[in-house]
């Protein structure tokens, strides 16, 4: 079957990958400009992707792996394509926080106070008025994430000392920004399928780890890594009080994709503080980790809103992130030292790379070794699955022994904070699910 891939920046670069491996005749297209020699030598890629509409024609799939191309993908449809992807709609829910919550409570779904912000003065003088924690969060998930803030104080001075340095920063201080009452629990994420009319597959349930440093200490990042299961029960008590109630709304939006909320639960229920209507990242490498199932059957059926179920391992899966500098920060070209770097693998053989998952990395033709092709530092993602967190740990990191790359950096915490509290407390509450 001929894939259109058409990726912003490479949440789903390797899914494209693992397309080629199914047999599959794909093009991969990467809006991003300064992101474009990644996957050299690894997929075919095209510089338009409008352009190859008549390669892949009505028969083949276009897979968009990102927001923000709702009305494309909308008139996609409209004129007979098969796209696999979010809508004008679905794409309003995650960057709008506002509409985002305001549909939350039109579906009986639980969610913490929220206000978006014009400017970050605006912020500021809310503040003052509105004495409580606060989160900050950015309108912008392409946008670094560094911007972010968990608040600590009953009173949001913290969140204000750091407001009024964004302000004056001209670099940030237009950014659009919402603040959210802070929520004091587990951070949790439920997510399934949508295929145009239904949810489709297993739940999965996930953990993120965002914070730079083990034991969750230092900034916020797009994420180090993530631990996450799957469940087949739709009667489940989280699900049914979070995801399931947007069934009609991503019905009316006409979703065709990966759909997550993200929550915080403790004793008195779970509340959902934002969604992904799109794939996730880096949980979709833990999903190529889990499932069994080939990419191209999903896909298919979710653009032909068929309903299909994912065959999958069970147990506990972790991903992990092997980053270098600048990660988390955003670099200044003159800054780049790794660009064109290798990377060395101690083990190539095709059963030990299955469980790695690139983004910013492409391959040397002439001597088939890898080299880091980019420079904002998200090198690849290491995966395994095993049937307890204990021995899924020990097999991951296993694998990232494996792998050498100057001056390369993960977190060697991943799942130890769910081993020793958070799987207890969500057993305790009624919101575990693993079957």
């Amino acid at each position: 079957m001929r894939i259109l891939f058409v990726s912003n920046d490479l949440i789903g670069g390797n899914v494209a990958y693992l397309l080629v491996t199914e047999g599959h005749d794909v093009k991969l297209h990467i809006v991003d400009k300064k992101r474009r020699k990644n996957f050299s030598n690894i997929v075919s890629k095209t510089p338009c992707w409008e352009e190859e509409l008549g390669w892949v024609g009505k028969e083949g799939l276009i897979v968009f792996d990102d927001v923000g191309y709702g009305i494309q993908q909308d008139n996609l449809r409209k004129a007979g394509y098969r796209v696999v992807g979010g809508s004008e709609l679905g794409d309003k829910i995650e960057l709008d926080r506002a509409f985002g919550n305001k549909m939350f409570m039109k579906y009986g779904v639980p969610t913490p106070v929220l206000k978006d912000f014009e400017s970050i003065e605006e912020a500021i003088g809310f503040i003052e008025n509105h004495k409580r924690p606060w989160v900050i969060k950015q309108n912008n998930h392409h946008y670094s994430k560094v911007l972010n803030y968990v608040g600590k104080y009953e009173d949001g001075k913290d969140v204000k000392s750091l407001l009024e340095n964004y302000s004056k920063n001209p670099k940030v201080k237009n950014e659009k920004i919402s603040l959210q009452e802070r929520v004091d629990g587990i951070e949790i994420g439920v997510g399934r399928y949508f295929n145009g009319r239904d949810f489709i597959g297993p739940i999965e349930y996930n953990l993120e780890y965002t914070r730079f440093f083990p034991g969750d200490i230092g900034p916020l990042t797009s994420e180090m890594g993530t631990i996450a299961w799957y469940g087949n029960d739709d009667n489940n008590k989280f699900y049914k009080e979070t995801l399931e109630k947007l069934t009609q709304f991503l019905r009316e939006a006409k979703f065709y994709g990966d759909f997550e909320v993200d929550c915080i639960v403790n004793e008195s229920g779970p509340k959902v503080i934002e969604c992904t209507a799109r794939f996730g990242s880096p949980i979709v490498h833990l999903q190529s980790e889990i499932h069994t199932s080939p990419w191209g059957e999903l896909l298919n059926a979710v653009a032909d809103g068929k309903d299909y179920y994912t065959q999958y391992k069970k147990g506990f899966g972790i991903v992990v992130l092997v980053a270098v500098p600048p990660f988390p920060y955003a670099a200044r070209p003159q800054e780049n030292l790794l660009q064109n770097v290798g990377i060395y693998f101690d083990d190539m053989n095709e059963e030990f790379m299955s469980h790695i998952h690139f983004e910013e990395v492409s391959k040397n033709k002439t001597t088939n070794s890898y080299y880091i092709s980019d420079n904002r530092g998200y090198i690849l993602y290491v995966t395994g699955i095993a049937d307890t967190v204990h021995a899924c740990r020990q097999l991951v990191y296993d694998r990232v022994d494996k792998i050498s790359i100057p001056k390369m950096m993960y977190r060697n915490d991943i799942g130890v904070r769910f081993i020793e509290d958070e799987f207890e407390k969500l057993k305790k509450w009624g919101y575990f699910d693993q079957n």
